[in-house]
């Protein structure tokens, strides 16, 4: 499972380009691929947008050619379309409603129906990505100004969407009905801000105001803040995957704090799945749960340790010897502790498991280090389809819980026991109305209609 993407917007600032800079740094999980920065200063755009890091991206002199007092970003981990440079983020446009550039976090699932009418009116389409389909619904609608034709082509979309807009005039911001991905509201004094988390608002000393609702396109130019509403849904499809994984555990989203709900999803699988008697300690598979793995240690009374140690310097690549070494994949982004873990019996907390190619791996690292017994807990319940609203996930052939059943899985990890967090317990939770959130992945039921060439991938 990968991140998705990662948007940022700022109005009203000399430093907007600055702070877009640092809120993509804040944001920088959420994709790892590319990363862009579209500047405004009331009549030309100025850009930067590349392959790689924010930080190998992004320096002094390049900042300093993206003037304006308005900007958007984007992180980028490829969902749809391939990983390409002209796929990546922001996009800018030419049409006849004026220039406009636009930042994306999530899927559209009604993308190829869409793209396929497009062109079959003539429209010549420069990416592969989903997210040009909004540009050319934009250039074509019959109504003025910015606005009018952004909501003329908000409301033919369908799917997961979290977008940023900057004009020459100022910045835009909407969401899907469902609300599945998050995008906040923040300020700095006088200057509005946007981002996927509020981690990026805390780096940039902003405050946080509200979400941008689901259903609602901002508008904020020097007149102010307008709300508009794109259109409504009772039913409401947050990515519970967003607590489970995703998000950074300092940040607030769908309006509740990130690592207190991580950590109740490690308290209730310690009361589902109790650590066996004779259980030494609690070790989490660092850092994504590192922090249930604290709520479950909490509850069942167990020590909570770091058994195994994560680099944090690890690029995307990396060459293994030409002297094959058993299990280099893992071993070169954790290593056992030997001190700690020889001799013991330890509950061994992740928050998912997909394919389990890594999960078996590690379990060989600390059986090679002396451990007894692994006993591995699972903060979330067993991923057995795809996602297909903005997150990368392996197809259902290659996700192991789609394929075997518990008890098979446990044997080919080598563990002990397995067990994992029920639905129903990953959603009490999260203290918020359960049948808010899509659980898609885990169940199935997927909220929002897909067409027929994505029920097929």
């Amino acid at each position: 499972m990968h991140e998705e993407c990662g948007v940022s917007a700022v109005f009203g600032s000399p430093d907007a380009a600055r702070l877009v800079y640092l809120s993509l740094y804040a944001l920088q999980h959420r994709g790892q691929e590319a990363a862009g920065i579209v500047t405004s200063n009331g009549s030309g755009m100025h850009s930067k947008i590349s392959m790689g890091l924010v930080g190998d991206i992004f320096d002094k002199p390049t900042l300093d050619q993206l003037t304006g007092n308005h900007a958007i970003g984007h992180v980028r981990y490829s969902t749809a379309g391939g990983s390409k440079i002209q796929n990546c983020q922001p996009i800018i446009a030419n049409t006849g409603n004026g220039r406009l550039a636009v930042a994306h976090n999530g899927n559209l699932t009604n993308a190829i129906q869409l793209r396929k009418k497009l062109e079959e009116q003539g429209a010549i389409f420069q990416t592969t990505s989903d997210t040009e389909v909004v540009l050319h619904l934009f250039a074509k609608s019959k109504e003025t100004g910015f606005v009018r034709p952004l909501l003329d082509a908000l409301r033919r979309l369908e799917g997961a969407y979290s977008f940023v807009f900057i004009t020459k005039k100022g910045i835009l911001a909407a969401r899907d009905p469902y609300g599945v991905r998050p995008l906040s509201l923040g300020r700095i004094g006088k200057t509005w801000v946007v981002a996927s988390e509020t981690s990026a608002f805390d780096l940039i000393g902003a405050r946080y105001v509200r979400e941008v609702e689901p259903g609602e396109l901002i508008d904020i130019t020097a007149k102010g803040l307008e709300s508009h509403t794109i259109r409504t849904t009772k039913q409401k499809a947050h990515c519970v995957f967003e607590y489970v994984y995703f998000s950074r555990p300092d940040s607030k989203i769908f309006g509740h704090n990130v690592y207190e709900i991580r950590r109740e999803m490690g308290r209730q699988l310690a009361r589902e799945a109790p650590p066996p008697p004779g259980t030494d300690m609690v070790i989490p598979i660092p850092d994504s749960a590192s922090v249930a793995a604290m709520g479950y240690a909490e509850e069942s009374g167990i020590r909570y340790d770091m058994g195994l140690i994560r680099s944090h310097y690890v690029g995307r690549t990396f060459i293994e010897p030409r002297q094959s070494i058993r299990d280099f994949g893992a071993k070169i982004k954790y290593n056992a502790v030997t001190e700690a873990l020889a001799n013991k019996n330890i509950v061994l907390v992740d928050d998912s498991i997909v394919r389990g190619t890594t999960s078996r791996k590690l379990v060989r690292m600390l059986r090679r280090v002396g451990v007894r017994e692994v006993h591995m807990r699972i903060s979330s319940p067993p991923i057995i389809d795809s996602c297909f609203y903005g997150i990368d996930t392996p197809t259902r052939k290659e996700l192991i819980a789609a394929n075997l059943p518990v008890e098979k899985i446990r044997a080919y990890l080598g563990v002990n026991s397995l067990a994992y967090l029920s639905e129903q317990g990953m959603l009490n939770s999260t203290g918020m109305e359960t049948k808010d959130f899509c659980t898609a992945c885990f169940t199935r039921r997927y909220p929002i209609k897909l067409e027929k060439a994505l029920k097929h991938t």
